[in-house]
């Protein structure tokens, strides 16, 4: 592996800075790593290596003109192929916009252009980022780095799949129920879902309107905070967009890695430490909060009584506005146009053929689920029902965070499971997977995934963090805190145990 590769976002930009090596070396160095293990990991769609070299060049330019840049200029980035981005293809991994190039770009995109960050492709997810394995994918399945025959999570696997294989140094994806939590604890990467509404929408294919949010990941939290710190925002293309000023997350990584969790007070969530839990994840989780302990934090045990009807509120709200949201996609106005073998050619008969042959079978299932829900004999007694139970949710958050710095809790019941258990499970069963994460959307407010180590099958453990909306600051405080904590007690980072690739090994 080269060692530009290997190294994080802000020790790139360092070396940047002070002329060790130029953007367009970094730049092909991933580049090159992405050729050598992609066949493995499968985690892109779109390789954009010319679009790449050409920014990193920009860069070098700008640079050696004198020019003051940004922070983050000349690392590389990848974007979730959610992500629109003018001139470049951008698919859902659906079949439905399979050769769709958008007029125009993500304010996301845009900021990261903007920042001089070259893209070196989109990555791959579950189809219109539904589901939790990245299985769900019109171009094949993305793989576990620590172990192929895994999957790396999702929706957002692609993202932390090239983060863990050393392809990228910083992520973009999206969290609506766990997007970019679930795959970073299965990946042994930090994935953070900000205050929902504190960076930019706009431009990101919609989901679930109220649920998702725009999410940076990276291989340390630091290289997190920098990212996300380039991202937010106010954004008035957004109408969800918060008004807030951007905190400085940096300064709270340095004060958390310099002081610590002492005298942090942690809760545990009881309802998120449940029987479905594993042995390997609880103890994992048991082992981070032992350390914290040791550095002098307080954990007590808390409360959120309304987390026992999560999963059911979420699956109708999300059903829901993804019924709603992709009623669009009806092969009239743009992406896939698939007409009738027989009989008259409709605006109904084309939109039926369209949509039986653009989307798959968990897509096809959420809006059957939603339009159901949405329905006049239903509507008050589902969806409204979910909405009820998501105000109850965040009561009871705020109340838990009266109580608390902030909550812990696994990010995922189990380390990541073998390709083919979505065919051996039924929907509910996968469905369940995302019981410790979406409490979060629910509530709008922030959560962080860190690595808090290896359970006794070699695959990573996470450790997630919530904190109260708005207070995303917090996060990377505490997060700071711990990492710098469990990576003492352990010699290093998770990452440094990662098993090799064959690329590795010639």
């Amino acid at each position: 592996m080269a060692d530009l590769t290997q190294l994080s976002a802000l020790d790139l930009a360092d070396g940047l800075k002070a002329g060790e090596y130029s953007s367009t070396e970094v730049t092909q160095a991933h580049l090159d790593r992405i050729e050598a293990v992609e066949p493995q990991v499968k985690s892109f769609v779109t390789v954009t290596a010319d679009t790449a070299l050409a920014a990193a060049a920009d860069v070098d330019r700008r640079r050696a003109a004198g020019e003051d840049l940004p922070l983050l200029a000349g690392v590389p980035v990848t974007h979730k192929d959610l992500v629109a981005t003018e001139g470049i293809r951008t698919t859902a991994s659906s079949k439905m916009l399979e050769d769709w190039v958008p007029p125009y770009s993500a304010t996301v995109y845009e900021k990261t252009k903007a920042a001089g960050m070259p893209m070196l492709g989109k990555t791959n997810l579950d189809e219109f980022a539904m589901g939790q394995s990245t299985e769900h994918s019109a171009f094949g399945p993305t793989r576990n780095p620590w172990n192929l025959d895994r999957i790396p999570g999702g929706s957002s696997g692609g993202a932390l799949a090239s983060l863990a294989a050393f392809q990228t140094p910083l992520a973009l994806g999206t969290d609506t129920g766990g997007s970019i939590r679930q795959p970073a604890a299965l990946t042994g990467t930090v994935g953070m879902k900000p205050t929902y509404g504190s960076v930019s929408r706009y431009g990101i294919i919609a989901m679930a309107s109220s649920l998702d949010t725009v999410s940076p990941s990276a291989r340390t939290v630091a290289d997190t905070a920098a990212f996300h710190q380039m991202l937010a925002g106010h954004d008035p293309l957004d109408s969800t967009s918060l008004p807030d000023e951007v905190p400085d997350f940096l300064a709270a990584v340095k004060r958390g890695a310099e002081e610590g969790l002492k005298g942090k007070r942690l809760g545990v969530i009881r309802q998120l430490l449940s029987d479905d839990t594993s042995e390997a994840v609880r103890a994992q989780f048991q082992a981070a909060a032992h350390e914290a302990q040791k550095q002098g934090a307080e954990i007590v045990e808390i409360d959120v009584p309304s987390l026992g009807y999560a999963v059911q509120a979420y699956y109708i709200l999300m059903s829901s506005e993804v019924s709603s949201n992709l009623a669009r996609y009806d092969g009239m106005r743009f992406g896939l146009r698939v007409e009738p073998e027989e009989g008259p050619v409709t605006a109904e008969t084309v939109m039926a053929a369209t949509r039986a042959a653009g989307f798959g079978k968990e897509v096809k299932r959420r809006i059957i689920m939603g339009t159901y829900a949405l329905s006049a004999g239903f509507f008050d007694a589902f969806y409204g029902s979910a909405q009820k139970v998501r105000t109850l949710i965040q009561r009871d958050f705020a109340q838990a965070f009266e109580q608390v710095d902030a909550l812990i809790a696994p990010t995922t019941p189990t380390t990541a499971w073998e390709f083919g258990a979505e065919d051996r499970l039924s929907p509910m069963e996968i469905y369940l997977s995302d019981v410790t994460t979406i409490p979060a959307n629910l509530a709008g407010i922030p959560a962080m995934s860190l690595p808090a180590g290896l359970a006794d099958d070699g695959l990573p453990v996470g450790l997630q963090l919530l904190a109260p909306a708005r207070a995303d600051e917090r996060l990377y405080h505490i997060g700071s805190g711990f990492e710098a904590a469990l990576n003492a007690a352990r010699g290093g980072s998770v990452l440094d145990n990662i098993p090799a690739l064959a690329a590795d090994k010639n």
